[in-house]
């Protein structure tokens, strides 16, 4: 059976306005789901290939937004069984949207998924437990009921920063449906460095010592840590709009309210698309306006859902409370992994040369995409998409 053609219960793209706590808030927070489909519709105008777009309702009525793209010009002899799907997991705050360089890429010989996750973007919005393994139980689960609702008997499986994390953990409990394992400047791998004691200093082990943080920064980190990691962008109403770039930042709930206070001081509307000014530069060739800012805003200034799950699985500054380096020795050594890592992204790539140590029996490799970030899909679209398309071959 060709999983593009399979059947997936939909719903008519409608949605309601939320009526939780924050909806009270319109001019303050100038967002809606309508502005968010809008938005995201502008996006996806570019894509040329077959593409459809639909609910996917789950069997306990949650809804994932979900993009199926096919090549229909590629006409594949009748005896030539389907290739393994690729589904590809976005990251924490994004969207399917932020995949607009690599979906029509990635289509050309195989069928391409890409959904929100539970609690971001358009997907449903249920509450999230405050336990660290039930939060991402609950995550994992919605992915595996997806796939069951879609009809995917296995599938290549790319998960970027936080979907790489919960791709993995997926992997881990659902090993046959994943052909091979993709994670891209994955979240949530090592565990928190613990602080060097003195006696530790003194048995000849070298120390490299890191300055402190400035005890403004610690005085700030502290306040923000009682809040959703967006809150901020939710309090900043409008100048949320300026700042929402920094949504998939580790630090982003610190520098957000920095910038924030710093708007109140310095009345700069520009400070963020100054601070951050390479994020609208990713997209400038497709889009001549803030589009793709605006489309994360309003990914981000929603009904708090998926980021409680994410704080939940979270401790301090990014550091995953459930470290996936402590699991990764549950994959299959049948099944083949793959890590890319941006050469400049703040991800330290060493995560993925333990992967392969602890896997050492096991296919696993680790690439590095030269002059990218954390966002390497946007950043080398061109290299990513080359380097995805040679996993995906390789599996058939």
């Amino acid at each position: 059976m060709d999983p593009a053609a399979t059947t997936a219960p939909i719903q008519t793209d409608c949605e309601t306005e939320s009526t939780s706590v924050w909806s009270w808030w319109p001019s303050w927070r100038p967002t809606s789901m309508s502005l968010l489909k809008t938005t995201e519709s502008k996006i996806l105008a570019c894509i040329q290939n077959d593409l459809w777009a639909r609910f996917v309702t789950l069997p306990n009525q949650d809804r994932i937004w979900t993009l199926t793209l096919t090549n229909k010009v590629v006409r594949k002899p009748a005896t030539q069984a389907p290739k393994s799907p690729l589904v590809m997991v976005h990251g924490f705050g994004g969207g399917v949207g932020l995949w607009i360089r690599n979906l029509e890429p990635l289509s050309r010989s195989r069928s391409v998924y890409a959904f929100d996750l539970l609690g971001f973007g358009r997907s449903s919005r249920p509450p999230f437990p405050s336990d660290a393994a039930k939060a991402e139980e609950q995550f994992v689960d919605s992915i595996e009921q997806w796939r069951q609702s879609v009809g995917l008997e296995n599938m290549i499986l790319l998960g970027h920063s936080l979907g790489g994390y919960l791709a993995t953990s997926y992997a881990i409990q659902y090993p046959s449906r994943v052909s091979h394992l993709i994670l891209v400047d994955p979240w949530g791998f090592p565990e928190r460095p613990q602080p060097q004691t003195q006696e530790g200093q003194g048995q000849g082990t070298e120390v490299v010592k890191r300055p402190s943080p400035p005890r403004w920064v610690k005085a700030i980190a502290t306040v923000v840590s009682f809040f959703n990691p967006l809150a901020v962008i939710r309090a900043a109403g409008p100048w949320g709009k300026i700042c929402h770039c920094l949504s998939n930042s580790v630090l982003c709930h610190v520098i957000l309210f920095v910038l924030i206070l710093r708007y109140v001081t310095d009345s700069g509307p520009g400070l963020v698309n100054r601070f951050r000014p390479d994020f609208k530069r990713k997209f400038e060739d497709l889009f001549d306006d803030d589009t793709m800012t605006q489309y994360i805003y309003h990914c981000n200034a929603q009904t708090p859902s998926g980021e409680v799950g994410f704080r939940a699985m979270s401790e301090s500054l990014g550091w995953a409370k459930r470290p996936m380096l402590q699991r990764v020795h549950l994959l299959p050594p049948s099944m083949p992994v793959t890590m890319l890592y941006g050469a400049q992204s703040w991800v330290d790539s060493s995560s993925g040369d333990r992967m392969v140590q602890i896997r050492s029996q096991a296919h696993t490799k680790v690439l590095l995409i030269n002059n990218a970030s954390h966002h390497v899909y946007a950043d080398q679209p061109e290299e990513f998409n080359r380097v995805v398309e040679n996993i995906c071959n390789s599996v058939n």
